[in-house]
C-alpha cells in the first residue's frame, strides 16, 4: 500500500487562545503624591488599576472602603465610582494604569484588592520601562509617542502587562479552588535564586545604611564577594551600576522628604550622607532634571492646587 503524499506546509496549525488581551491604553502614570493628597473622585467607561509602590492609601468604592499599603494592588471596573487619599501623613508613591480590555477574564478582577509579589512586581516595573522607551516621560493624556523609540516597546509594554494580569488571575483562581499555591512566579534556576536572596540582603543593608557613606568597598567585605561580582549583580538585577543605585535610593528618599516638609535642604542632604548641599543640589539635578528648590516648589503647587 501506497502511503500518501503530505507537505510540512499541508501540517495543522493551532490557533493559540488568548485569556486577556488589551485593546488600548489610555493613561500610564507613576505618581510622587504629597502627604496630603486627595483625590475626590471619578467614574469612567474602562479598566483601572493602582498600585502602591510606597506608603499607605486608603481608596473608597461605590461598595467599599480598602487600606492599600506597600506592594497592594486595586481594580476598578468600568463605570465604579472610586476616589483616594494618601493615609496617615505619609507621601505616596503610585502606579495608576488605565485601559480597555473586553476580556470576560477581568471579571475576576471585580471588587479584588491583592498583594504583590517580587515576580509580579517586576513585571510592572519592565511595563513602566518599557513605557519610558515607547512614550515621552513623564507621561501624560493623551501618551505622546517617541519619534525614535525602541523597537517593539509598545508591544513589550502590553505584553508585560498582560502578563502581570495574568499572574494576578492565576493566583486568583488558585485561592477559590483552595489549591495551595506553590509557586506563580516565571521559572528561574536555583543559581538565580541564590542571587536574588544575596541581592536582597544587600539592598536590606543599603536602606539600613543610607545615610552612611556607602561605598563598594564596605559592601564587598560586609558580605564577602568581589568588586566584579557585586558591579555584575547590580548591572543584571537593575541595569546600572552599585554607585548610581545607592545615588537614586538617595534622591528618592530626599523627595520623599521634601514632599513630608519636615526638614530643610541642609538636613536632608546631610542626613542622607551628602558631603555638601552643594554636592546634593549637584546629584539631585542630575537624577531629576530640576534642583531641590525648584522640585519642592512643585510639591506646593500641587498641594495648593484646587481637590
Amino acid at each position: 500500500m501506497q502511503s500518501k503524499e503530505w507537505s510540512p506546509d499541508q501540517l495543522r496549525r493551532t490557533r493559540l487562545r488568548t485569556t486577556i488581551e488589551i485593546q488600548k491604553l489610555i493613561t500610564l502614570f507613576y505618581f510622587e503624591h504629597n502627604k496630603d493628597y486627595v483625590f475626590i473622585g471619578e467614574k469612567h467607561n474602562f479598566w483601572e488599576l493602582l498600585y502602591v509602590d510606597r506608603g499607605e492609601v486608603e481608596v473608597r468604592t461605590d461598595k467599599a472602603i480598602h487600606v492599600l499599603r506597600q506592594g497592594s494592588i486595586i481594580f476598578h471596573k468600568p463605570n465604579e465610582f472610586h476616589s483616594f487619599r494618601a493615609a496617615k501623613g505619609v507621601a505616596p508613591d503610585v502606579i495608576v494604569v488605565t485601559f480597555d480590555c473586553h476580556s470576560p477574564a477581568m471579571r475576576g478582577f471585580e471588587g479584588k484588592q491583592l498583594q504583590v509579589n517580587e515576580e509580579e512586581r517586576k513585571m510592572l516595573v519592565l511595563m513602566m520601562h518599557e513605557g519610558k522607551q515607547a512614550f515621552e516621560f513623564p507621561f501624560r493624556h493623551p501618551l505622546k509617542r517617541l519619534p525614535h523609540a525602541a523597537a517593539g516597546s509598545e508591544q513589550l509594554l502590553r505584553c508585560y502587562l498582560e502578563t502581570f494580569l495574568l499572574l494576578l488571575l492565576r493566583k486568583l483562581e488558585a485561592a477559590d479552588s483552595g489549591v495551595v499555591q506553590q509557586q506563580l512566579s516565571l521559572p528561574h534556576p536555583a543559581r538565580e535564586k541564590s542571587e536574588q536572596l544575596l541581592l536582597r540582603d544587600i539592598l536590606s543593608y543599603i536602606a539600613e545604611h543610607l545615610d552612611d557613606p556607602l561605598n563598594i568597598t564596605t559592601i564587598c567585605g560586609q558580605f564577602y564577594m568581589s568588586r566584579t561580582r557585586l558591579q555584575m549583580l547590580f548591572h543584571k538585577q537593575h541595569g546600572c551600576s552599585f554607585k548610581q543605585y545607592v545615588t537614586q535610593l538617595r534622591i528618592r528618599k530626599a523627595k520623599i522628604l521634601i514632599r513630608e516638609d519636615t526638614r530643610n535642604m541642609t538636613e536632608i542632604a546631610r542626613l542622607l550622607g551628602f558631603a555638601s548641599i552643594h554636592y546634593f543640589s549637584k546629584a539631585f539635578k542630575k537624577e531629576t532634571g530640576i534642583n531641590p528648590s525648584e522640585y519642592a516648589r512643585s510639591v506646593r503647587a500641587q498641594m495648593d492646587a484646587p481637590k
